[in-house]
């Protein structure tokens, strides 16, 4: 009976039902946002780290000139997994997204996984732009290091504020979080437009060749937790550059494209989800990867692979074409841009804590809903003070391959959810639908896999881990005393 109970579903029909109850505003989230707002979160959370650090980090570790492809598949990647959570996101408008899905076609137990692997995601992804945060302003306005840096500081101040100021606003209401992204978000774009623009005059077509440098032995003989896991499986010598480096590369850079999905997160708080979410959703991505792909193109145009800065690339490549006051710009953007990058992330989890409890896998009471500001405030509470302590005391910039990780095996669940909620409930009102499904899932479901097998082994590691944790506290508390369980009994 074990795993009947742990394999148990939730009906679709209830969780339409939990999202358009009418009743006590205390008990449900308001529906206040529109496509342009939902466009606004989604690039706001997307454009941010992966534009201004993992550019650089990439094109000189993994790939050269050839980033512009790692961004190109991992873009087309992230489309395939945008189409599968439109179609869900419109037809089942609900907060926690992934892991609602997840509960209603594959599970009780895959839907715990998925909603502790988000949890994972947000908060680690939130930690590490809040210390890029700091370090870019202490960049821009000459902070001492000692506070705001990322090398020699035992407390890192900067991040611990902005989550902190952030945490608040994003308690407050939906609607202050959405204004205050928008105008960044404006700002980023705009600054980002700029950069390609400007770039082009300084592009040098000698730091495009070799394009995709010749694959190579890793430097420092790097031990095999660092290969990718498909190196390790198909017993390949360790190597960068090459098609090699540019697919794990690719991998990588799937973090820049991470927080789409946090847009099907406020499927309970959009004014028409059946045409918004979709429009928020691929709307976010379309801009994207214009912005990614132009972008990486002007900074490996612009300055040799092997001199770029691993640290503010596209500052320091407009720095060594002599044009400083354009990196002063681009400071100013990356300030802005990873803030709201911050502010999403925080909503998100938000978001999601309040279906888990919800539906009892963790306290009721921790998803509780203010009664005057309309959200969760709890569960955002607790997220923000979890994520100002990560920020602060741990440097976590090399963990971006697990905020990739994470990403990708929720995609994966989801890119399944769309043809098995097909087969299930064909009677369901689907306002978009996923062309030539289930072959277009299915393709979705395994370049998903195949990125996750291009991350390292000590990635594949940590991500077990905390699985297991997730595991101890389902198994511990979740699995009977959550709603189903409760209503079986």
């Amino acid at each position: 009976m074990f795993a009947v109970s742990v394999l148990r579903t939730k009906p679709i029909k209830d969780v339409i039902a939990q999202s358009s109850a009418e009743g006590d505003d205390n008990r449900r989230l308001r529906r206040r946002l529109g496509p342009f707002d939902l466009m606004g979160f989604g690039v706001g959370i997307v454009i941010g780290t992966g534009i201004f650090t993992l550019t650089g980090l990439e094109a000189r570790d993994s790939a050269g000139p050839a980033v512009i492809v790692s961004f190109a598949v991992a873009g087309v990647v992230a489309l395939l997994a945008a189409l599968c959570y439109a179609e869900l996101a419109a037809s089942v408008p609900t907060a926690g997204s992934a892991y609602t899905y997840a509960y209603a076609t594959m599970g009780e137990v895959v839907a715990w996984i998925i909603g502790w692997d988000l949890l994972l995601e947000f908060a680690l992804g939130a930690a590490v732009v809040a210390r890029g945060w700091s370090g870019y302003l202490a960049e821009l306005f000459g902070l001492p290091t000692a506070w705001f840096g990322e090398e020699g500081s035992v407390v890192n101040v900067g991040a611990i504020a902005i989550v902190l100021l952030l945490g608040v606003v994003a308690t407050i209401g939906i609607q202050q979080s959405a204004r205050i992204t928008n105008v960044l978000v404006v700002v980023k774009v705009a600054i980002c437009i700029f950069v390609v623009v400007a770039g082009l005059f300084f592009i040098s077509a000698a730091n495009l060749t070799p394009f995709v440098p010749p694959a190579e032995a890793p430097p420092g003989g790097e031990s095999g937790l660092t290969q990718p896991l498909t190196q390790v499986l198909f017993g390949l010598e360790p190597s960068v550059f090459g098609i090699a480096g540019v697919l794990s590369a690719a991998a990588v850079v799937f973090f820049a494209y991470t927080g789409f999905e946090a847009v099907a997160n406020l499927g309970e708080e959009t004014r028409r989800p059946g045409r918004d979410l979709p429009l928020g959703v691929l709307g976010t991505l379309a801009v994207s990867a214009v912005l990614y792909i132009g972008v990486s193109f002007v900074i490996v145009g612009m300055v040799p692979y092997t001199e770029i800065d691993r640290g503010a690339p596209i500052a320091a490549a407009f720095n060594a074409v002599g044009a400083g006051w354009a990196a002063v710009l681009v400071s100013i953007a990356a300030v802005s841009g990873l803030t709201s990058v911050i502010l999403v992330q925080l909503v998100a989890m938000g978001r999601i804590g309040y279906a888990i409890a919800r539906d009892g896998l963790i306290p009721t009471g921790i998803g509780a809903i203010h009664p005057r500001w309309g959200t969760p405030y709890r569960v955002t509470i607790a997220m923000t003070v979890l994520v100002a302590v990560l920020a602060g005391f741990l440097p976590l910039s090399a963990l971006a391959d697990l905020v990739s990780i994470g990403a990708l095996f929720a995609f994966v669940i989801v890119s399944i959810a769309v043809p098995l909620v097909r087969r299930s409930r064909p009677d369901l009102k689907r306002p978009f639908r996923v062309p030539f499904s289930p072959v277009l899932p299915i393709v979705s479901a395994l370049a998903c896999v195949y990125l996750m097998l291009n991350l390292s082994v000590e990635t594949w590691l940590r991500f077990l881990a905390w699985l297991l944790l997730g595991g101890l506290i389902y198994v511990g508390y979740g699995r009977r005393r959550n709603r189903l369980a409760r209503q079986e009994h």
